[in-house]
């Protein structure tokens, strides 16, 4: 691990000189692309550095301890340095682990978040409108800008499905585990019986992809304009203005009528199907790297039950990593971190854990 740091270390400087060539400087591109990993090796670099400083006031203290013969009180500090120096060694080993493990790639990236009402109509589609808005408000809580791509909504304000972006640094590494199925148990709007239904929705996150990162043959895609339809005779277009596009090589469909602009619904239609056969590239690379399998809490299976809301008992329990917390309206609110750093902690230590079961191998 050493030995991997030094050389981290050395490509960090590296990287720092190149930065400050006019001729790097001039390229924005490679600019960018330098300063995005100087970006990402600054916490590594940072925290070894602080290891090794760490390690050679333990060493002092040690040698100081050694020499210190019979005068009692220079060994009592020399003894209290040397503990506190391992301690703290230790400590920043651990993290040290954390930092050099893989970034996953589409960390930083913005996503895209769909979110389809499953098993109990009126009622999932329902739900499907709270944990929009659980969303959207965490988002906004962190600052990040949301936008709407489509929106098919119900009669009572639910929706069908509802797709929109989350644009800010990190959105993606915050909102990858919330891709499976979540289910909620709670007496209907809908039902004046009193009995509890149980519903579930599904919800599907997609890093954004760039054009660069994917390129799309114009010659694949098969686009179709339609008259937009909803909830509503507001939402209702008298224009052609809704788009629907096909990837033909995939079977992919995308349909988007947000917009009353039949130019703005391709460009979000397109911006969605980039995302969704990025993310079908994905998929099919991990498929195929059997050493590289992620871990439960991190998959983002859409056919995984992944979370239940029981609103009687105002309970939030995640099924992946057995997380129960009584503060239902709360998390429904935006307030997710405790959720989401729980399922990062989680998944941290399952990729230690495999790691380090491929290095005893």
């Amino acid at each position: 691990m050493f030995e991997k740091l030094k050389l981290t270390e050395q490509k960090y400087e590296e990287i720092s000189q190149k930065l400050t060539d006019m001729e790097v400087i001039s390229d924005n591109k490679l600019y960018t692309s330098l300063m995005k990993e100087y970006k990402n090796l600054t916490p590594i670099v940072d925290k070894y550095r602080e290891y090794v400083k760490c390690k050679k006031t333990m060493e002092d203290a040690k040698e100081l301890l050694d020499e210190a013969g019979g005068d009692r009180e220079m060994k009592e500090l020399a003894q209290l340095e040397f503990d506190e120096s391992r301690e703290t060694l230790e400590t920043l080993g651990e993290e040290l682990k954390i930092l050099l493990l893989p970034k996953d790639p589409n960390d930083d990236k913005n996503v895209i978040i769909e979110i389809r009402g499953g098993a109990g109509g009126e009622e999932a589609s329902l739900f499907a409108g709270s944990l929009f808005r659980m969303y959207t408000m965490y988002a906004e809580a962190r600052r990040w800008k949301t936008e709407i791509l489509n929106a098919n909504e119900t009669e009572l304000g639910g929706f069908k499905e509802v797709s929109f972006s989350i644009e800010g640094e990190g959105a993606y590494s915050r909102f990858k585990y919330e891709s499976g199925v979540h289910r909620v148990q709670r007496v209907p709007e809908t039902e004046s019986q009193g009995r509890i239904h149980t519903s579930t929705v599904t919800v599907a996150v997609l890093a954004e992809a760039d054009e660069v990162e994917l390129e799309i043959n114009p010659t694949d895609l098969k686009i179709d304009v339609f008259r937009a339809s909803g909830a509503g005779g507001q939402h209702i277009n008298k224009t052609e203005s809704a788009v629907r596009i096909t990837h033909l090589p995939t079977g992919v469909v995308v349909e988007c009528q947000d917009e009353r602009s039949q130019h703005k619904n391709k460009d979000k239609a397109m911006k969605i199907l980039r995302s969704r056969l990025y993310e079908a590239l994905l998929e099919e690379q991990n498929d195929k790297i059997a050493s590289e399998r992620k871990s439960q809490v991190g998959t983002g299976n859409r056919s995984e039950r992944i979370r239940t809301y029981n609103f009687p008992e105002s309970r939030v329990t995640d099924h992946r990593i057995g997380l129960t917390l009584y503060r239902l309206e709360y998390i429904l609110n935006g307030n997710l971190d405790e959720v989401i750093d729980a399922l990062a902690t989680a998944d941290q230590a399952a990729k230690l854990a495999s790691q380090f079961t491929r290095e005893d191998a």
